[in-house]
């Protein structure tokens, strides 16, 4: 048992979860920060406020960006691999967004108002469009 648990935690293994995880952290709070001053409203605000229609829409855009990174962390050959497609990922996340504000007219006036309808659709399109990401993003065994 303690062999077991001396080779699953050798230095190597803990040095990659170390790097990989605060590497995931970082770019898990910089894609919020960005995806927060690309929308027209203010996430942060309205949620402190209770906005449940901008947390529900939120909460899908960050799932939707930790689900390829996730997917990346599990395949990525090195950590500028990582952030690479993570990077690709949250691009990727605003894109969803911006289409579909183009899709949803006044999305972010609905948000504000505090739809609910308007909240669970964007949240499922952006956890949808993460799901697909990610899946775009598994190595080929071609």
């Amino acid at each position: 048992m303690l062999e077991a648990l001396s080779i699953s935690l050798n230095k190597a293994a803990v040095f990659g979860f170390v790097m990989y995880i605060l590497g995931a952290a970082v770019l898990f709070a910089l894609f919020q920060f960005i995806y927060t001053r690309v929308t027209p409203h203010k996430e942060f605000e309205l949620i402190r406020s209770g906005n449940v229609a901008a947390a529900i829409a939120l909460g899908g855009a960050v799932i939707g960006f930790a689900i390829p990174a996730s997917n990346v962390i599990a395949y990525s050959i090195n950590m500028l691999d990582f952030v690479v497609w993570a990077v690709i990922a949250a691009v990727v996340q605003l894109l969803a967004f911006l289409v579909t504000s183009l899709v949803l007219k006044g999305a972010s006036a609905r948000i504000k108002n505090g739809e609910i309808a308007a909240g669970i659709y964007i949240a499922a399109v952006a956890i949808s469009v993460g799901m697909l990401n990610a899946a775009c993003m598994t190595p080929s065994t071609n």
